[in-house]
């Protein structure tokens, strides 16, 4: 670009100014101003500037006002660098004025916009069309509507009332602000009611729920283009009508009215939002065929759709296609995996972020963080958290912090959680829940309540269902079963709080564990929402525990009929009968699974070593050190065996021998993730293992020695909370 400005500068003589300014047509065809109208970057545009002073055409008010209007409204641009020009000029006109109160309208400044139309006035420049839009746009930015009501009356001082784009304006400012019927007194007197000012009001109505006065004005618009269609469409999208949104977007569709980027942006939100992958499919083909698949926005959004609709594979090629990512395509497919649990993907995925030395920001990480906590990724989280106190300690994001508290939480380092929330200067109630509910998890029910006790005296947040949902959690780890009655009552009473399933699930399981399945089943009863599968599948678990043959069978047929594809409630049910010693009804049971095609879900434990996930199933050989690991499982089982430990076959419910029970048992995944932890690291170092079902008894006993006799802490979280053994003890006082 600078050589380009070198060759023409010889052609800048004849344009040079005299003692007036040089004619308007010979300006508007200075080679600089046309370099300056294809300059994509401030470091251009400072040599264009140059120029510029070097030839005296920033002694002319229309050069100038072409600089000042890169620098304030072109997205190339930098404001601070107009406002140095603006400052240099000597009696700017209103043109130039205008173009300043546009600037400082798109910053974060409003107050600037004022000041700036203030000093106009001063010197006695009268505004006109140009500069009460963007004034009114810039009151839109402060909390309330009063600056802009003063502002509506300079509007009506300076006879601009009857202007349409300022009425407009006008009606947009003061629905932004929520005083509706001020909007709708301006748009009744609009002298031209076109689809801009219907689509101004309409965009008042929506976000605050008036939904019917929304249609009914769209329905009055004389003529419909496409910004009114998508005011609609995305009003209806951010207020959670998703279904509604893309309902209108067919009826677009069927009054012929191409969309455009915006329409196709928040439908393809909505299609995420509700699963419309068929929607997506027309929308990814129309995009295709009106060649819009190199706008990066698109192609993003349509990423995130097909992940969130489980297309991962369509989502990862659209991907892979795009030539130069932005930021937002990193974090559309990482937030794509960890939405659909695919964890380990979305760990490989910000690896590759980081290979490509692509600079994370504070999504990728609200993303990738939750996938940590899933896997126990322990030392990728601390490495996250370092760089997010690095880069984000002067912009404190309560999100982001409330993220780590829940990954510490998960990844069993409970006091790096308590680190955060307690070092953190504003707590949200989400932070507050999390570590709440962290607390709950680790079995450490005294500090949980006496938190949420003090959360409630403070009086800076109101508890809310997840509140109670963790507190109740809390009780049933602990079975403090008179504690969990007097929470259920005051969540009911005190915070008028209507228990939902999950609250319910807390109670019915902490009764079924103490064995009170009367007043269990009478809550049950007493529900007034209809019991899902976690509820029967409570009463279900109670029933294994105690050895309940009879209610356990009626909730396993509620269960049937609820979750007919769950092998889980059958699995259950084997168990009790097998308990039972009922083998013919266990062969049933599993005769019943086969010919469904239903299988177990299988045990898997993943261990974090050296920064890398490794995850094991049951009798696993398919670990690279596999040999290794199984030299270590003998040595652990001779140590137990000497230690006095005899496995519990109990739990293994098939009717085979002991030896066949014992050697199904000495190879759990939990074990072997233990196993690969001993010879992976060094004497002394704590191992963290995540198992995805409930950690069986015999495992439990056998982990308790192994803490014990290789002088090992060893947390470990099931689906439902942690184990920390140490010493051959464990935190939960074998209550699970």
């Amino acid at each position: 670009m600078a050589s380009v400005i070198a060759s023409s500068s010889s052609n800048l003589l004849h344009f040079l100014p005299s003692s007036t300014d040089p004619p308007y047509e010979l300006l508007k065809e200075n080679p600089s101003l046309s370099l300056l109208s294809k300059c994509r970057s401030i470091k251009t545009f400072k040599q264009i500037h140059s120029h510029f002073i070097k030839f005296g055409l920033h002694n002319t008010q229309f050069a100038v006002s072409k600089l000042i209007d890169f620098c304030a409204v072109s997205p190339y641009g930098n404001l601070s660098y107009a406002v140095s020009i603006f400052d240099s000029i000597h009696n700017p006109n209103h043109v130039i004025y205008n173009m300043m109160i546009r600037g400082y309208s798109l910053g974060s400044v409003p107050k600037s916009a004022l000041n700036c139309y203030v000093k106009m006035l001063f010197l006695g420049l009268e505004p006109n069309s140009y500069t009460f839009p963007f004034l009114l746009k810039s009151c839109t930015k402060f909390p309330t509507a009063q600056t802009g009501k003063q502002v509506h009356g300079h509007v009506f001082k300076f006879g601009l009332d009857s202007d349409v784009y300022v009425h407009t304006s006008l009606i947009n400012m003061y629905a932004h602000h929520g005083d509706l019927e001020d909007a709708r007194m301006v748009f009744d007197k609009s002298p031209l009611r076109d689809a801009v000012s219907f689509t101004a009001l309409i965009t008042g109505y929506l976000p605050r729920g008036y939904v019917d006065r929304a249609r009914e004005l769209f329905d009055e618009i004389p003529v419909r283009d496409v910004v009114s269609w998508n005011a609609m469409i995305s009003g209806y999208a951010q207020i959670g009508k998703f279904d509604e949104a893309l309902s209108l977007f067919r009826e677009m569709r069927n009054a012929e009215v191409a969309p455009d980027v915006s329409t196709l942006l928040s439908v393809l939100s909505a299609c995420a939002r509700v699963g419309d992958i068929e929607t997506g499919d027309w929308i990814k083909l129309w995009i295709e065929e009106n060649r819009l698949d190199s706008n990066l926005q698109l192609v993003n959004a349509m990423i995130d759709m097909y992940a969130k609709c489980g297309n991962l594979h369509t989502a990862r090629k659209l991907f892979d296609g795009i030539k130069e990512k932005d930021i937002v395509s990193w974090n559309v497919m990482i937030g794509g995996y960890t939405h659909m649990s695919e964890y380990k993907n979305a760990l490989e995925m910000f690896r590759l972020l980081q290979l490509n030395k692509v600079e994370p920001n504070d999504v990728t990480f609200l993303n990738i963080i939750p996938a940590c906590a899933q896997l126990g990724a322990l030392d990728l989280g601390k490495w996250m958290h370092t760089y997010i106190e690095k880069h984000y300690h002067d912009f404190p994001n309560e999100t982001l912090w409330t993220s780590l508290i829940n990954m510490y939480a998960k990844c069993g380092n409970i006091e790096a959680a308590k680190q955060i929330f307690y070092g953190t200067k504003t707590k949200s109630l989400a932070s507050w829940n999390a570590m709440i509910s962290g607390l709950a998890m680790h079995g450490d029910a005294s500090n949980a309540i006496e938190l949420f006790s003090k959360m409630a005296k403070e009086g800076l947040f109101k508890p809310d269902e997840i509140t109670f949902v963790s507190v109740l959690s809390a009780c049933c780890h602990a079975g403090l079963v008179d504690l969990g009655r007097q929470i259920f009552k005051s969540m009911v009473q005190d915070y008028n709080i209507s228990p939902q399933l999950q609250h319910y699930g807390c109670m019915i399981d902490l009764l079924g564990r103490a064995g009170l399945f009367e007043e269990a089943m009478e809550l049950v009863e007493g529900m007034e929402i209809e019991p899902d599968g976690a509820i029967w599948g409570s009463i279900l678990g109670a029933c294994r525990i105690h050895k309940n043959l009879e209610l356990g069978e009626f909730a396993a047929e509620k269960l049937f009929k609820i979750e007919p594809n769950n092998p889980g409630s059958y699995i259950l049910l084997s168990n009790i009968y097998a308990r039972a010693g009922k083998w013919d009804e266990v062969a049933r049971i599993r005769t019943l699974l086969k010919d469904k095609g239903m299988k177990k879900v299988p045990g898997s434990t993943s261990i974090e070593v050296d920064g890398a996930v490794h995850e094991f199933l049951v009798s696993d050989r398919t670990h690279l050190r596999s040999e290794e690991i199984y030299m270590m499982l003998d040595e652990i089982d001779t140590v137990l065996e000497k230690a006095g430990h005899v496995p519990d076959t109990s739990e293994v419910y098939y009717d085979v021998d002991e030896e066949l029970k014992e050697g199904v048992l000495c190879e759990h995944s939990e074990k072997l993730a233990i196993a690969f932890g001993l010879i992976s690291t060094k004497p002394g170092t704590t191992l963290r293992i995540v198992k995805n079902l409930r950690v069986c008894g015999n495992c439990h006993s056998a982990t308790k020695l192994i803490s014990k006799v290789y002088g090992r802490e060893i947390i470990a979280r099931d689906r439902s909370r942690f184990h920390r053994f140490k010493d051959g003890s464990c935190s939960c006082m074998d209550y699970w």
